[in-house]
């Protein structure tokens, strides 16, 4: 129903890019360091393909019918009381873990059957809590 990954994988892509370029300058002004180059493009590629995949770990964001994934923590749909007319409690639980919402994302708070409220989050707030209004707060038939 809604779906952000953490991040694309072009990212590692740059490493071996620039790589790509050491390598042309280099054949323009003289001979080429093969084994340099490629430990380069190799070992920047390598870290940017660590860091892609923790951040499609720990800033996903997933909706289906019976769970909402934030992160690496599922809280089934069923939990959730209300999405609209709730307010931000100080020292409310962040969905995902960590302190705060993430960055570039927009908090949106979720009142759960036990009385509590905790942060949802997403980069379109607006479509993550259009789908959570249409599972939790059903409309007229």
């Amino acid at each position: 129903m809604f779906a952000e990954r953490g991040s694309s994988w072009w990212p590692v892509l740059w490493g071996p890019l620039f790589a790509l370029a050491g390598i042309v300058l280099e054949a323009l002004t003289g001979p080429v360091h093969w084994p340099a180059w490629l430990l380069v493009g190799g070992g920047l590629g390598g870290g940017a393909l660590v860091w892609v995949s923790a951040r499609r770990r720990v800033y996903l964001v997933r909706l289906t019918t019976g769970t909402l994934t934030q992160g690496r923590e599922p809280l089934p749909v069923d939990d959730i009381a209300a999405v609209t007319d709730v307010g931000t409690p100080a020292g409310a639980r962040i969905l995902g873990g960590g302190w705060t919402v993430p960055r570039r994302t927009t908090s949106i708070p979720l009142r759960l059957t036990d009385g509590s409220v905790v942060l949802a989050w997403a980069r379109d707030d607006d479509g993550l809590r259009e789908a959570l209004r249409r599972l939790v707060e059903p409309g007229p038939s």
